[in-house]
């Protein structure tokens, strides 16, 4: 017969596990995507850094450097010169078209030239898939010599949105698994027991003597079955719950190889007679369902 209290305690252990494993999950997912962001700024960084050197060429300049990219924030970069040099509006724009191309996350981006000095700007254009959303004007004048910061913000797409949204999202489903847990656990009350006398076990005013089977009420002395002490044991660990039938029918018969639906309700109603004595203990029959030991304090 299935022990109560090791089924408990296995269901524990399983959410817990479960829980566990799902964590690891998401943990793994999550330095899976920073792993993944680390790749693709690296790749961008080379792309921006061939921005700056075209940039340089096209101005005569072959010898100075372009310096590090600086992340100024999400989606936002910076290509930065060690001298001065002047740019043409239209090859910027070309340029920038051309190699950003090879970034599949840059598909809508704003590019502004900030003048070194006070970061204001001296040139900007808006690009995008959608052609009638680009913004280019005033390509047809050449910027004089000075020392410039080509600022370059990209959109977030839907790709970066549902990588936070999948971490995020994660967070309330840990939440709701746990919920789940601590409720399937929420400690019951427990019936009496004594500890010199474990298999003595109190019901309201009845004494169940499991081992002996027997139960005392008012000092009275009543026989039991074994079937009838192995059924209400299951109750007893399980007071005032829903036992459904076919646990009953399973843990009780299925070793004898024959389960017959009707020898539960006859047992069911033979321990109704032997527990009458005490008004405050019950077995009801929920229909369609199974049946329930009430006991009521």
């Amino acid at each position: 017969m299935l022990d109560r209290q090791n089924h408990f305690y296995a269901k524990g252990k399983y959410l817990f596990g479960f829980i566990l494993v799902l964590f690891i999950a998401v943990t793994c997912a999550a330095f899976s995507m920073t792993g993944n962001e680390d790749f693709d700024f690296a790749r961008r960084e080379v792309l921006l850094r061939r921005i700056g050197h075209e940039l340089l060429l096209q101005s005569g300049d072959s010898t100075s450097r372009v310096l590090p990219i600086k992340k100024v924030a999400e989606n936002e970069y910076q290509i930065r010169f060690e001298k001065e040099f002047t740019f043409d509006p239209i090859s910027l724009v070309n340029t920038t078209k051309l190699l950003l191309a090879n970034d599949p996350l840059a598909e809508d981006y704003v590019v502004k030239v900030l003048n070194f000095s006070d970061s204001s700007v001296a040139y900007a254009y808006a690009i995008s898939k959608n052609k009638k959303d680009e913004i280019i004007a005033c390509i047809g004048r050449k910027q004089p010599r000075a020392r410039y910061i080509i600022d370059i913000k990209l959109k977030p797409t839907g790709i970066n949105t549902a990588k936070n949204g999948y971490l995020l999202g994660s967070l309330p489903f840990l939440a709701f698994v746990g919920f789940i847990f601590f409720r399937s656990v929420k400690p019951r009350r427990a019936l009496p027991i004594d500890d010199q006398h474990p298999d003595m076990i109190t019901l309201g005013s009845v004494l169940f003597d499991a081992k002996n089977r027997k139960l005392t009420i008012n000092e009275k002395m009543i026989e039991l079955t074994g079937t009838e002490t192995r059924l209400l044991l299951i109750f007893a660990r399980s007071p005032n719950e829903l036992i459904e039938r076919s646990r009953l029918q399973k843990e009780i018969w299925e070793d004898e190889g024959v389960i017959v639906g009707r020898s539960l309700d006859m047992f069911i109603s033979k321990l109704r007679k032997k527990l009458e004595a005490d008004p405050a203990i019950n077995i009801v029959v929920i229909r369609s369902k199974g049946y329930r030991l009430e006991i009521n304090a």
